[in-house]
């Protein structure tokens, strides 16, 4: 009997519970039931608390049977509601999440498309670096084969024209004075046509400068040597005329001005233009030039009107041939009358290495005149007495 109270006792309370568990409002009956148990309990036990604790257990269970049953339903649509709520919780969260996620694919995307425009437009300015490097060094490529070009059909046209002229390439490796330099193949040259100042044995006004200039000018440098007539002097030297560049017309003054060196000791006031026959070719030239350094008291004219040395423009000695008279003897026929005897013809000159009328022959040859020291030179010709004849 016993056994079997506490068998009941146990499937009351586990009744109570899981309709506890249905509704919280069944907590109600199983506390009663609870209790009903109690009372019994202490009822056997001898300590009369309550009189009848079976009804008290009994209404527990039947209170909380009516209450499970009654209340529920409503749990029943609370834990949905509870669910649903979760549940809406849930998908708000999987939405935000999603949301989330949608924003930090469209970041992503916008990364990756601002990345890949960024590497777009680096890889654009690249190529228009590499594009204008390479145009550049085209154009350099072009520039340079171009120059290259010119400089060889230069160098063949001024090779041309010293085939044409004469002109020979050499270096200067030393200056001995102002007119005359050694080569590097160990000749000597004197400059033809032009005479400077003594600065080697002795010593004349202005040789020192004249010998420096052209120290300046041609020491170690190349020029081109041309030949006139004679090819050495009595002293073994070449004669020729230095250029310092090629010209395109020998003969054309302003090319001479500007491009030879003869020509620009002259110009400059370094030397006096000397002629000797037969190295004549730009002995007009030369006195042209030594007049204009003359007229503005350049280098050696500012020492006077005839410079400091020997040249053209120097004044031309003249020689004075003495006509004799004797007179004559008495007749032998003792004649009063008495007669005087006619002077000695005068020697002819020797004839000269070229003769001309007049001015207007000469210059069909020689169109500026000839110094005094030219074989055409005749005194009748210069009527100005400046030691150049028929000078326009």
């Amino acid at each position: 009997m016993r056994i079997i109270r506490l068998i009941l006792s146990v499937l009351a309370i586990l009744f109570t519970l899981f309709m506890a568990i249905i509704t919280p409002f069944a907590l109600i009956g199983t506390l009663i039931v609870a209790a009903g148990l109690y009372l019994g309990s202490q009822k056997r036990k001898g300590n009369l608390i309550f009189s009848k604790p079976g009804w008290m257990t009994a209404t527990g269970l039947i209170l909380t049977f009516i209450l499970g049953i009654a209340l529920s339903e409503p749990v029943e649509q609370t834990a949905s509601e509870s669910q649903k709520s979760q549940l809406a919780s849930v998908e708000t969260k999987k939405a935000e999440e999603k949301e989330k996620k949608e924003e930090a694919r469209k970041e992503a995307d916008q990364k990756a498309e601002e990345e890949a425009a960024a590497k777009k437009k680096e890889e654009e300015a690249k190529a228009k670096v590499a594009a204008e490097e390479k145009a550049k060094a085209e154009a350099k490529a072009k520039e340079e084969a171009e120059a290259k070009a010119a400089a060889e059909k230069k160098a063949n046209e001024q090779k041309n024209l010293a085939q044409k002229f004469g002109l020979e390439a050499v270096t200067v490796s030393r200056v001995v004075d102002g007119d005359t330099i050694e080569l590097s193949d160990r000749r000597k040259v004197r400059l033809i046509g032009v005479n400077t100042p003594e600065s080697t044995t002795r010593h004349e006004e202005y040789g020192k400068e004249a010998s420096n200039y052209t120290t300046k000018e041609l020491q170690g440098k190349k020029v081109w040597i041309q030949k006139d007539v004679s090819e050495t002097d009595r002293y073994s030297r070449y004669l020729r005329f230095v250029w310092l560049a090629v010209p395109s017309n020998d003969r054309d003054e302003n090319e001479i001005r500007n491009k030879m060196f003869n020509a620009k000791l002259v110009l400059n006031g370094y030397a006096e233009p000397s002629t000797y026959a037969p190295d004549v070719k730009y002995s007009d030239v030369f006195v042209k030039f030594a007049r204009e350094a003359r007229g503005k008291n350049v280098g050696l004219w500012a020492f006077g009107a005839n410079g400091t040395t020997k040249g053209d423009l120097d004044p031309k000695e003249q020689k004075s041939t003495a006509v004799a008279t004797t007179p004559t003897k008495p007749s032998s026929s003792g004649s009063n009358s008495t007669s005087t005897s006619q002077p000695k013809p005068a020697p002819a000159p020797a004839p000269k290495a070229e003769y001309y009328q007049n001015c207007t022959e000469l210059r069909k040859v020689y169109p500026n005149g000839v110094p005094s020291t030219h074989p055409a030179y005749a005194p009748k010709h210069d009527r100005d007495k400046d030691n150049f004849a028929c000078e326009r």
